[in-house]
């Protein structure tokens, strides 16, 4: 009985424990014999698979919808942004819930059973018959098995629920790894957020291409096998680091959790205490103050992340109606080759374009914007973000004109009333949209991060990766929400078609992503007006 209590990682040394972390069973812990680079990298190996998983999913899941499973474009893309967005704001809970109770360490093992029942699930609904034939009594007609649909609708929704338990958990868990009052652990620590960014990336090109790749000439069920295959694979090298992670005890209580503190910032009656009356009046007149400032920047902060939104809806649009439009072009590589890249694969130019950009950014035009600007970072955080938004607005704007263009085409060659057709226009004009927008992310995405981390009141400051999911979420919500809008809207009562038709050669995307353009212009108009008069606190004064 006596062994059970020796510290695990003791190891026979004199080394004093660490300080505020345990092993996973509870007991002390030494630097000797956990944690660093060691311990993250098994978490890196896990979330490279869980996005190189999701992504290859996401990349084609509006094929499989509108294939397999015989939806329509725009029931497709809404049922696409429906489950982004909720997967985008399920950390909000996994947070919570991590922080309150389980701790990250439980909450990432509960994600990735999920994810392995989630992408089996997947796996077997692939396998079904594609169709079964259901005799209408006008017509006849296929229709996908209901068991099929049954299963792959509560495969999708258990992997959405699944990364609400794992993003808000796998990147604290590893920076975890690193002590901050070690100065070597501190410097890697650093470094790791650049090379887990970079790896994240890495592993979403890989996905949009050879996922694509694997569904589109294999087969669903090859392509859903492997991604259960690499996450099952990943989550056991992930158990076999257990022994060496540094583990914090999650905050306990009610009155210590997230959502409680964010509450009693933002309701003015929470300076508001009758029963000490005696205080002094300088004191009370002192935290009433200082309550109105924090009440006042958290609605300041709300409302610019409310003007972020725009950027949220146009990103929506990538892995659905941008996709369906690579569809229908020439995608030959070498023009009369007969080498043809999937549809899946053009989604790929976007993250490629970020692992291009941010060494572009960060050795480039960080130095060259830090001359003319004077401020460390180049640009401040609002500066970068707005810029972020700017450029999505830009890509969406030459979607519009893209896809205007792409129409004539149609027309010019008769190809209107063919919706299988291939419009003899190349690829390659899809281009410009994708690359902006992922400029646009390296600006958006990273720039809200780092603000509603840095802006929140310390004690909030688990909420701030929350807040950018939350755009994300949202975003996708808001979509699904206009598609509906503009499909009931532009259906004629004859039955004619709509702006997102499921003949893209009769629609009018164009005129779908210039409204998108004039929602994203709304947008930035909001958040430059609340930008303006932002006030950064005292968390980051570089940055004033």
């Amino acid at each position: 009985m006596e062994d059970t209590e020796m510290p695990f990682l003791l190891a026979g040394t004199d080394e004093p424990p660490l300080a505020g972390v345990s092993d996973y069973r509870g007991r002390p812990v030494y630097r000797s014999t956990s944690g660093g680079w060691r311990s993250a990298l098994f978490v890196v190996v896990l979330e490279v698979s869980s996005g190189f998983s999701f992504y290859g999913v996401q990349a084609n899941l509006i094929m499989y919808l509108t294939g397999p499973l015989g939806r329509s474009n725009a029931a497709a893309a809404s049922a696409v942004n429906a489950w982004v967005g909720t997967a985008s704001l399920m950390p909000l809970l996994g947070a919570f819930i991590a922080d309150s109770w389980l701790g990250r360490y439980r909450s990432i093992i509960l994600a990735f059973t999920l994810y392995v029942l989630g992408y089996g699930m997947m796996t077997v609904a692939s396998m079904l018959p594609a169709a079964a034939e259901v005799e209408e009594e006008a017509a006849g007609s296929t229709t996908p098995c209901s068991l099929q649909v049954a299963l792959f609708y509560t495969s999708l929704y258990l992997i959405a629920v699944a990364q609400g338990a794992d993003y808000p958990c796998a990147l604290a868990l590893a920076a975890d790894q690193f002590d901050p009052n070690d100065p070597r652990d501190d410097a890697a620590r650093s470094s790791f957020f650049n090379w887990w960014y970079f790896a994240l990336a890495v592993g979403t090109t890989t996905a949009l291409g050879g996922v694509g790749y694997v569904q589109e000439y294999f087969g669903w069920a090859t392509g859903y096998g492997m991604l259960c295959a690499i996450v099952l694979c990943a989550f056991m090298v992930f158990l076999i680091g257990t022994s060496t992670y540094r583990l914090y005890t999650p905050t306990s209580g009610a009155a210590n959790n997230p959502v409680t503190l964010l509450l009693a910032r933002t309701l003015p009656a929470a300076v508001n205490n009758v029963k000490h009356v005696e205080e002094e009046e300088a004191a009370i007149a002192i935290a009433k103050a200082k309550h109105a400032e924090e009440t006042r920047g958290m609605l300041h902060l709300l409302s610019i992340w409310a003007g972020c939104l725009s950027y949220g809806i146009v990103f929506a649009q990538i892995m659905t109606l941008f996709n369906k439009q690579g569809r229908t072009l020439d995608r030959r590589i070498f023009g009369s080759s007969s080498l043809e890249l999937p549809s899946a694969a053009l989604l790929l130019f976007g993250p490629a374009t970020i692992l291009v950009f941010v060494p572009f950014y960060d050795r480039v035009l960080v130095p060259l914007l830090r001359s003319m600007t004077a401020n460390p970072s180049g640009l401040t955080l609002l500066q970068r973000l707005g810029t972020g938004i700017v450029l999505s607005l830009a890509a969406v704007s030459t979607a519009a004109l893209v896809e205007s263009r792409r129409l004539k085409v149609a027309r010019d060659h008769g190809l209107v009333d063919d919706a299988g057709a291939t419009v003899p226009m190349t690829w390659m004009w899809l281009l410009p949209q994708h690359v902006m927008m992922a400029t646009a992310s390296v600006f958006a995405e990273i720039g809200m991060q780092e603000f509603f981390y840095d802006q929140m009141p310390h004690e909030l400051r688990s909420l701030g990766l929350a807040l950018y999911y939350g755009v994300l979420g949202f975003g996708n919500f808001i979509s699904v929400f206009l598609i509906s809008l503009v499909e009931s809207l532009t259906t004629t009562s004859a039955g004619g078609d709509s702006w997102i038709a499921d003949n893209l050669n009769r629609a009018h995307l164009d005129y779908f992503y210039s409204l998108l353009a004039g929602l994203n212009a709304a947008g930035l108009t909001l958040f430059l007006w609340r930008a303006s008069s932002y006030v950064y606190n005292d968390n980051n004064k570089r940055l004033r």
